[in-house]
């Protein structure tokens, strides 16, 4: 994780249990300001948990927190003012419309933009007249998400935000936290979406049974994984030469076409295929999902 930035968000040796079940077992995080990070675990791995104990509504039981600069315990409604959070599931008061509770939230938040809270209505496709009763599992999601964007918190805690939505409005999710970091704000984004965390974070923290069991910057976690490559000489290849190369295995020769795995730097073959005729390379990104099953092991999907 990065060292230079101020942590919106510090976890030291937090512990919590629940009964005889331990959800949190030393869990240790750091989260930059002006940092997307994506918290990535299993259902069961202690992510909710965690959330519960930064917004306090769970205390832990050992260990130390801390939310811009504030113990949440402590920090009480001026520190709750400064988060926007979209929990997992969302309860709306189903007598109201999305308007009503909208401009009951910002009445409560304070310091709330009504144009901007039109502007994230109309981004994320929301019809503030609809009865709150008649919404889907997916427009509910955006009405929490329109709640936690429209003070334009210093920090956004989101589980889950796109879940049930569309991938429209998904995209428009996905613009809104990157808007939120190019004006120095901090995303912690909680999802089980690869796809949308490969997207837009700067890092990742990956939990498994209630313990940190990796992240840091996410392209450095995509350099550190297994990157297939297929190669198409215009001329015999180099066998003894790429077999030499440390970082290649699991080389496959037919005729002029060759397959394998790179682990890191690519440059060691890239040079070497310089200094020979290639017809085709393919040469994917790495895919954060291989980094995050090395550090769940590999075998335990």
């Amino acid at each position: 994780m990065s060292t230079g930035a101020t942590p919106a968000i510090r976890c030291r040796g937090v512990t919590k249990r629940f009964g005889h079940v331990t959800a949190l077992d030393q869990l240790d995080l750091s989260v930059p300001e002006g940092a997307v990070v994506g918290f990535l675990g299993p259902n069961g791995a202690g992510k909710s948990t965690t959330i519960r104990i930064l917004l306090d509504l769970a205390r832990p039981d050992a260990g130390e927190v801390e939310v811009l600069g504030h113990d949440p315990r402590t920090g009480g409604p001026a520190l709750r003012r400064r988060i926007g959070y979209v929990p997992g599931e969302l309860r709306l008061d189903d007598r109201i419309d999305v308007g009503e509770t909208l401009r009951s939230w910002a009445r409560i938040r304070g310091d709330v933009d009504p144009a901007y809270v039109d502007e994230l209505c109309q981004r994320l496709s929301l019809d503030p007249t609809r009865a709150t009763s008649a919404l889907s599992s997916g427009n509910r999601r955006k009405v929490g998400l329109v709640g936690a964007f429209m003070a334009r918190p210093e920090l956004l805690i989101l589980d889950e935000p796109t879940s049930g939505i569309d991938p429209l409005v998904q995209i428009e999710v996905l613009d809104l936290i990157n808007e939120v970091r190019a004006e120095g704000r901090t995303v912690f984004l909680s999802s089980h979406s690869l796809s949308d965390v490969q997207r837009v974070a700067d890092e990742v923290v990956v939990i498994r049974d209630g313990r940190t069991v990796g992240g840091g910057d996410l392209d450095e976690l995509r350099r550190s994984t297994r990157q297939e490559f297929v190669v198409w000489f215009a001329a015999s290849p180099p066998v003894d030469a790429l077999h030499d190369l440390p970082s290649v295995s699991d080389l496959e020769i037919r005729d002029r076409e060759v397959r394998g795995t790179i682990v890191g730097d690519p440059n060691p073959l890239l040079r070497l295929l310089a200094e020979h005729p290639v017809a085709h390379v393919v040469l994917p990104e790495p895919e954060l999902e291989e980094a995050f099953l090395r550090l769940y092991g590999g075998g335990d999907r």
